[in-house]
């Protein structure tokens, strides 16, 4: 490995429509070694295809609910990458139920599992990147307009995406002084795994592209290169941001 080779790890692969996927294409083409994490043996082996087509990469199962499996991943990383320079958290999971019915009625075990998985595994993540950071580096997490202003059936995860970016605010706050950036993006809308879970993404879709100032939806390599901008020399200045890569939606009124 060359002296100036960057390394990352990123969270959340489950398929070629990933939003991590086009992140970590983007990062690969532009030099960096890569581990990519994938959640279960469920997903392990179109993960595993994928990440063959990076030369160069690495897979390795982690799944961010889990404290133990956190601790292990990292000691792999450790031992296998000894410095690590990115980290990009691509994770979110809320229950169905809570995504189709009224936000009022949502569980407290519905809230919970949102947030454990959409929010806490940021933390969780960054706290075990910090020791491998040792040359300062940067983190960039996936957020969503839901956050800031009410999207119908979002629900609990715009509540939890609104906690994420605080996460990024708080975090950024105490890494800054180890030069370590943490940002969010928030991507529009885009046809994932995840999204498919959302009722109404395609009349989401079509919301977008007729009211966006671009008139279209964003691409996923939009965002993959936007979030590779944020862990490059050319973001070197930004943390605790978020960075809207969404045809500009969010600054339309109606």
């Amino acid at each position: 490995m060359s002296d100036s080779q960057k390394n990352a790890v990123i969270f959340g692969l489950a398929n070629k429509r990933s939003i991590a996927w086009a992140i970590a294409q983007k990062l690969h083409a532009d030099g960096w070694r890569l581990a990519i994490t994938y959640q279960n043996e469920r997903l392990e082996q179109e993960a595993k295809d994928l990440i063959t087509d990076l030369p160069g990469s690495a897979g390795f199962m982690c799944d961010v609910s889990s404290d133990e499996q956190i601790a292990g991943l990292f000691e792999q990383l450790k031992s296998r990458y000894g410095t690590l320079h990115g980290l990009v958290h691509s994770v979110a999971f809320a229950h169905a139920e809570d995504l189709k019915n009224e936000f009022v009625n949502t569980s407290r075990e519905g809230f919970r599992v949102a947030h454990d998985i959409s929010v806490y595994s940021l933390i969780a993540v960054t706290r075990a990147a910090v020791p491998l950071m040792t040359e300062g580096g940067g983190v960039v997490t996936l957020s969503y307009f839901g956050a800031e202003k009410v999207v119908p059936k979002y629900n609990v995860m715009g509540v939890a995406k609104a906690a994420l970016e605080a996460s990024v605010r708080y975090l950024a706050s105490d890494l800054g002084p180890k030069n370590i950036r943490v940002n969010a993006v928030s991507a529009g809308p885009i046809k994932t795994l995840a999204a498919r879970g959302i009722s109404g993404l395609s009349e989401m879709l079509k919301g977008h592209a007729e009211r966006a100032p671009l008139r279209r939806n964003v691409e996923p390599a939009e965002v993959g290169a936007t979030a590779a901008f944020l862990l490059s020399p050319g973001g070197s200045g930004i943390t605790g941001e978020t960075i809207y890569v969404d045809c500009s939606y969010n600054i339309m009124g109606f």
